[in-house]
């Protein structure tokens, strides 16, 4: 039996920068929730945008949020990783002292931003719908950096950029079209299904995962029954089994034993 199902948002749950769910989702999984099984959303975003996103079902499912460096169920901390403040701020001067790039801070229940372009903090609270604090020097925030994230204005076209200036402190992650994240090593995606496996006492066998990206491949690698969205790059495909156009047509087919 499929007990625990799990899903990326942006390219997999949510297409074509959709920023809600599809109507009638919600009620899919609260289908799904009464049949004894999880379901998870897994996503770079932070915690309350994702509560806010399942709205219906936001205290029924669990939360990967940060690319798995928080992991909630039901208001409990399932898991949670801290960024060392040192290397936090040595990873944020070198984003702020190039040119037009952002940089967010994450906290458990808010953003933290010193925008160079006041658009860029109007974006994160009205179109990806945030929580966010705005501050004259993000280097004095006192909470515990949980990610760190770059943001390009017109897309993040230098991965291999960013990763090579970031060799030796963080590995670096797409998430979504204009967000590069820093993430520590050992904590992604990936871990965070570890950590809700052993909250629910799962086996991998018993677990569905969604993905279409490079920040999924840790989660559909930790995974028996990994699903990858049609337009995947190939190696996210090479992990999975199974293929899909819209997520709601399998959790349908969850729904009716087809998997069990």
């Amino acid at each position: 039996m499929i007990k625990l199902i799990a899903s990326d948002l942006d390219g997999t749950l949510l297409l074509n920068h959709a920023q809600s769910l599809n109507p009638g989702t919600a009620k899919l999984i609260h289908e799904l929730t009464k049949q004894g099984r999880i379901f998870a959303a897994a996503s770079g975003r932070q915690y309350p945008n994702l509560y806010r996103l399942f709205h219906g079902v936001e205290d029924e499912i669990a939360y990967i949020c940060e690319n798995g460096a928080l992991v909630m169920y039901q208001g409990e901390v399932v898991d949670k990783h801290i960024i060392d403040r040192e290397l936090g701020q040595k990873i944020m001067k070198i984003i702020l002292d190039h040119g037009d790039t952002e940089v967010l801070l994450s906290g458990m229940n808010t953003c933290y931003v010193q925008p160079k372009d006041p658009a860029y903090a109007e974006h994160l609270i009205h179109v990806v719908k945030n929580n966010v604090t705005v501050v004259d020097d993000i280097f004095k925030v006192e909470e515990p950096y949980i990610k760190i994230s770059l943001y390009e204005k017109n897309g993040s076209q230098h991965y291999e950029e960013w990763a090579e200036r970031f060799k030796g402190l963080m590995r670096v992650v797409t998430s979504g079209m204009e967000w590069l994240d820093t993430i520590q090593e050992g904590v992604d995606k990936g871990s965070a299904m570890r950590a809700l496996e052993k909250r629910f006492n799962v086996k991998p066998e018993e677990i569905m995962a969604f993905g279409d990206n490079y920040n999924d491949l840790e989660m559909l690698a930790a995974v028996k029954n990994g699903v990858a969205m049609e337009n995947s790059p190939e190696a996210v495909k090479k992990l999975c089994p199974y293929r899909t156009a819209l997520v709601e047509d399998t959790l349908r087919e969850i729904l009716e034993g087809k998997y069990d």
